[in-house]
């Protein structure tokens, strides 16, 4: 760790690459498309979007189109999904670069065409049918008329249709009834005439691990991708966890007994002790509802945040411990070395994983260890 960086993000990407091979080997036969929307789930896009291809990944997903246009900058050629698509996104680039794009409504449909008469490029296009989520995709009622509108702006040479996709509401509740009735729609969806050949995938990390049946032609992870549990009451599947999040004690001092830690006093020392200041806080992805809660690792013993988080810092009572300013401190990690898990973490706190490891801030670099030659490129830590 740098002594300039008081805090930073460890991402093992020899972790990466194990649950990505985990994952597809759980779906012998399907393509593997890797998520790496929201930076790659907190971990850091380009690094692990690079490690996912290297461990057989055939495909990638993002969200947004301004990611899918920055693993295009960054030279990655691989097919690349991207989904969300408000009104106003640079379709024509995306088009122009060989971005996938995703409709699931006619008035999409008729806008990306128009964008690829502009950029005079045919674009590779899925379409999403809402089997029971009700978020993205047209419903069951308005499938027919995406798909005829669909097929006709095929029939100009403006799209080509690749792909037809959905997502599970609940696959990570083992046997919650929507998922056969998600199934049952999905397959009424693509039976469609003029939809043979396109690649079918509804399944997600959970479904990957749970729901045999609903691999298809592509399975799409995100969460397992980085070694956290999608259904963690059914254990860890054998992923490894790729990020350690780690900070330096920024102040160690001795202080009375009764003495009132941080905004608040909501903690209050019960006898002379040590204080050591974490410089990390809710405007790094600490919450603030980690206050009086959640354990880190200090000094080889597990320790609770005492006292309210305060932006940019929060504070451990270490007894008579002897740690000094510079030590490290383990805020969650695989649990190799007793530190807390980052499912520990969300358990404390009534969240799940993804929350904590997306809601890590910029402030925070990210560290990836384990890189090929070729993987690490200008860039990659940030």
């Amino acid at each position: 760790m740098s002594i300039l960086t008081p805090a930073e993000a460890r991402v093992d990407l020899d972790a990466v690459r194990h649950n990505v091979a985990l994952l597809a080997a759980r779906a012998p036969g399907a393509e593997f498309m890797a998520v790496v929307k929201a930076d790659a789930y907190g971990h850091g896009l380009l690094p692990c979007a690079r490690a996912c291809l290297e461990a057989g990944a055939t495909r990638l997903g993002t969200a947004y189109l301004r990611e899918a246009l920055a693993l295009r900058a960054a030279g990655i050629t691989a097919p690349v999904l991207a989904w969300i698509i408000p009104p106003g996104e640079p379709l024509e680039e995306a088009i122009r670069q060989g971005v996938e794009l995703s409709a699931g409504s006619r008035e999409l449909v008729d806008e990306i065409a128009a964008a690829a008469r502009s950029a005079g490029s045919t674009v590779r296009l899925h379409l999403k049918i809402d089997t029971g989520m009700s978020r993205g995709g047209a419903t069951l009622a308005t499938w027919g008329g995406l798909v005829d509108r669909a097929l006709a702006v095929q029939a100009e040479g403006l799209v080509e249709i690749v792909g037809v996709w959905s997502h599970f509401a609940c696959a990570d509740i083992p046997g919650h009834p929507s998922i056969d009735s998600q199934l049952a729609a999905f397959e009424h969806a693509i039976k469609h005439p003029g939809l043979s050949g396109a690649v079918r995938h509804i399944a997600n990390s959970a479904a990957t691990l749970t729901l045999p049946q609903a691999k298809y032609d592509m399975v799409r992870c995100g969460i397992a991708v980085y070694g956290l549990s999608p259904v963690p009451e059914l254990g860890d599947f054998g992923l490894r966890p790729a990020m350690t999040l780690t900070a330096r004690l920024a102040l160690v001092k001795r202080v009375p007994a009764g003495s009132g830690v941080s905004y608040g006093h909501l903690y209050h020392t019960a006898g002379e002790t040590s204080l050591g200041v974490v410089p990390l806080g809710y405007a790094d992805g600490i919450m603030r509802s980690a206050t009086n809660r959640v354990q880190v690792l200090a000094g080889g013993r597990r320790r609770t945040i005492a006292g309210r988080v305060c932006m940019d810092q929060f504070v451990l009572d270490l007894g008579d411990d002897l740690l000094t300013s510079g030590d490290e401190v383990v805020l969650f990690g695989p649990g190799d070395e007793n530190e807390p898990t980052c499912q520990e973490w969300a358990d404390s706190l009534g969240t799940i994983t993804y929350e904590i490891v997306t809601g890590i801030g910029s402030r925070v670099p990210r560290v990836h260890l384990n890189q090929r030659p070729g993987n690490a490129q200008q860039g990659d830590r940030q």
